[in-house]
């Protein structure tokens, strides 16, 4: 089943129904492959299991598909998928002509040439292809935007062969040409036929033959004499009047033979209208006589037998027009229509003299009979008249009175209002009255469509019995009016309610501050605008809230002040603002922001920025730590920004041990943060030590060694020349 927004074939997706036909709906869809919009003609799910339809479908393609003509629409692809199929056709953005009529009424003489003859020129492009198309009818004709006429649908076209081609599938009824009426044979001509119907309609706003059932019409179009349309419109040049009788005579050999004649004559009707130059076709009866078979004899009076009533066949069993006839055989089926059947069985001209003789003997006496007869009742109803024998009528009322009512109740009635009625009503009150009707139709506001608007004869009237009465029924009214509750609905919802009021819709999408996305938001014309049916309304879904854009400003560089300034008139909004130091943005400027400049973002947005310190002082003054400990200097030092290293320890009268002595440099002095300080640590007093007063030892006379060269321990510790010995220890400078 078809749904909006699936995809067929991968590539082609549905956006909406744009139509609908016997056997097929048409959708909008759009192919991302070659980024286009096309049209899907999909056949009915009802139909997916007939095989016959199917078969029909597939015809319309592969008879399209081989088509390339401005005047035809063209088939892009094929295919099915999940039991849908479909063909893929060249989008036209148009309305059919049956639209374009009933807007006008009628059409103008230069305009339905025009239109004429870009009908015929794609007609002409199919027939050189030999397919006939069997169905050619203003709703099967596109008028475009731009003017262009372009034939479309191919369903029961067929391929023109040497062989015979059936009429099994017949064509809108109302353009139906006779041979396919009575289901026998078609071929290009029967295009020409169906176009001359159109053309007929292009000029006169209405089809020749009207009837209350296809059937009816059917048989007006076999046996029916057409009116000329000058009848309707005398302002038809005489030209167009005979190209239109030329395409819709009864017999296909008195009609145009090809497509390529009449446009030729198109174009010179639109050059020289008034000129005579037609060539009306006759039947051929004074050709060579051939001698027929007494079986060609047989089957041709059991097809004549088959015409029936007024020339219409029989249909056989299966109600299809299926029977089958080759060409000899079909023309003279349509030779009878116009000749004696005697005419076609003799090879003498001395027979057929004798023949024509003996018939105009019989005519003279059958004519003499008659006189005869007229003359001796018009005696008798001399005498009778004269000698009262038809006097019938009661003693008690004057015989010219009696005669008078009689002959009035014989041959007149009086004419019944028939305003507002039906057909059916109209024809079962004329009915006893033994009245006819002659339909023309009409628009009109004050009557529904199908009642009746004019009456030839005023109510009251007294007419004849048998006479045909001259009505106009309503077609209804083309004026409409835009539904004035749109507003607020779905697509769906908007495309029937549309539709349902005779108008066509084209979609579009607008921002919308107050209508949901998806729904209705807008439409034009306005919402209860009157309007003719056919016409174009666009109606714009909601595209939701919009996202109205701003471009960031630059701020690097600018004052606080004049920062937020900027950003108020780029409609935007000042963020979170802090500080920070910069070597590159004096104190107080812009050094940072959080979006970049030029950036495109929603109106509304906050902008964060950083507002410059200056540059960053990186000296540290150096701490007072003389007296502190050495833990409580080492985390007074840190604590400044620089890096403590402990050095020797010293003396020092002034501090006492354990505390900072002295340190490498001064307190206040401005250092370069992260610089080392060397401190020193007191190790207290420097120590004093007393004179001593103990005699001298006596000096000690050493043994000699062995070794005269040699002292046996000097520098030893019992070598009183030590000076470190430790009875005579030599003071120390340090301690």
């Amino acid at each position: 089943m078809i749904r909006l927004g699936m995809f067929l074939g991968d590539r082609y997706e549905i956006l909406e129904k744009i139509g609908s036909g016997g056997m097929s709906e048409v959708y909008r869809a759009r192919d991302h492959r070659l980024n286009r919009d096309v049209a899907i003609k999909v056949l009915k799910q009802e139909f997916n299991s007939d095989r016959s339809f199917i078969g029909k479908f597939r015809t319309e393609a592969h008879a399209a598909a081989c088509l390339s003509h401005p005047n035809i629409v063209h088939v892009f692809d094929v295919g099915d998928e999940d039991d849908i199929h479909y063909i893929v056709m060249e989008l036209v953005e148009g309305i059919t002509l049956k639209t374009y009529i009933s807007r006008k009424g009628k059409l103008e003489i230069r305009e339905t040439i025009g239109i004429a003859m870009q009908v015929a020129q794609g007609i002409e492009a199919a027939h050189e292809q030999h397919i006939v198309h069997r169905d050619i009818k203003p709703q099967n004709i596109i008028i475009s935007r731009d003017g262009k006429v372009k034939v479309t649908d191919f369903g029961i076209a067929k391929a023109a062969t040497n062989e015979t081609i059936t009429s099994s599938t017949m064509g809108s009824v109302h353009y139906i040409s006779p041979e396919q009426a009575r289901g026998g044979y078609c071929d290009e001509r029967s295009d020409i036929y169906s176009l001359g119907i159109t053309i007929y309609e292009m000029l006169t706003g209405r089809v020749p033959f009207e009837g209350d059932s296809a059937v009816s019409v059917a048989l007006l179009h076999i046996q029916g004499e057409m009116v000329s349309p000058r009848k309707y419109e005398p302002m038809i040049p005489v030209s167009l009047e005979k190209i239109v009788l030329k395409c819709t005579q009864k017999k296909p050999e008195m009609r145009y033979r090809t497509v390529t004649e009449l446009i030729e004559n198109l174009k010179r009707a639109l050059m020289t209208p008034n000129e005579d130059f037609v060539h009306m076709s006759t039947v051929n009866s004074n050709g060579p006589t051939r001698i027929m078979s007494q079986e060609e004899v047989n089957q041709i009076r059991s097809g004549a037998a088959a015409m029936g009533n007024g020339g219409v066949e029989t249909e056989p069993s299966d109600g299809a027009y299926e029977e089958y006839y080759d060409d000899e055989e079909e023309e003279a089926r349509y030779q009878l229509d116009y000749e004696e059947e005697d005419e076609m069985f003799f090879d003498d001209d001395e027979e057929d003299d004798e023949e024509e003789g003996r018939k105009s003997d019989r005519i003279y006496a059958i004519v003499g009979i008659g006189v005869a007869v007229v003359i001796v009742l018009l005696a008798l109803f001399i005498m009778g008249k004269t000698f009262g024998w038809f006097n019938f009528s009661s003693s008690d009322k004057p015989k010219e009175e009696s005669s008078q009512a009689e002959e009035s109740l014989g041959t007149e009635v009086l004419m019944p209002n028939l305003l507002g009625k039906t057909l059916d009503e109209a024809e079962k009150e004329l009915e006893p009255l033994d009245l006819e009707l002659r339909l023309s139709y009409s628009e009109s506001e004050d009557y529904k469509d199908g009642e009746i608007m004019e009456q030839e004869f005023p109510e009251g009237t007294s007419v004849k019995r048998h006479t045909v009465v001259k009505v106009t029924v309503s077609k209804g009214s083309t004026e409409t009016k835009i539904p004035d509750d749109l507003i607020g609905m779905t697509r769906e919802q908007a495309l029937k309610a549309l539709r349902d009021a005779g108008l066509e819709v084209e979609f579009d999408e607008i921002f919308s501050d107050s209508v949901e996305e998806g729904k209705v938001a807008k439409v034009s014309p306005g919402l209860g605008t009157a309007a003719t049916i056919g016409d174009k309304v666009t109606v714009y879904l909601s595209k939701g809230e919009e996202t109205k854009t701003a471009t960031v400003p630059q701020l690097l560089g600018k004052s606080e002040n004049r920062a937020r300034q900027e950003l108020t008139d780029a409609k935007l909004e000042a963020g979170s603002v802090t500080e920070d130091y910069s070597n590159d943005y004096e104190k107080g400027e812009v050094m940072s922001q959080s979006i970049r400049s030029g950036s495109t973002v929603e109106e509304g947005t906050k902008v964060n920025f950083v507002i410059s310190l200056g540059k960053k002082d990186t000296t540290v003054s150096m701490p007072d730590v003389l007296g502190y400990s050495e833990a409580d200097a080492i985390a007074r030092i840190r604590n400044a920004g620089l890096e403590p290293v402990v050095g020797q320890s010293i003396y020092s009268d002034t501090v006492p041990a354990g505390q900072v002595a002295e340190t490498e440099h001064d307190p206040g002095r401005k250092l370069e943060a992260g610089t080392t300080v060397e401190i020193y640590i007191s190790k207290g007093p420097r120590p004093t030590e007393a004179p001593t007063t103990a005699a001298p030892p006596e000096p000690v006379v050493p043994e000699q060694p062995e070794n005269p060269g040699q002292p046996e321990n000097p520098g030893g510790a019992e070598n009183p020349g030590d000076g470190n010995s430790p009875d005579n220890p030599l003071p120390d400078e340090n301690l």
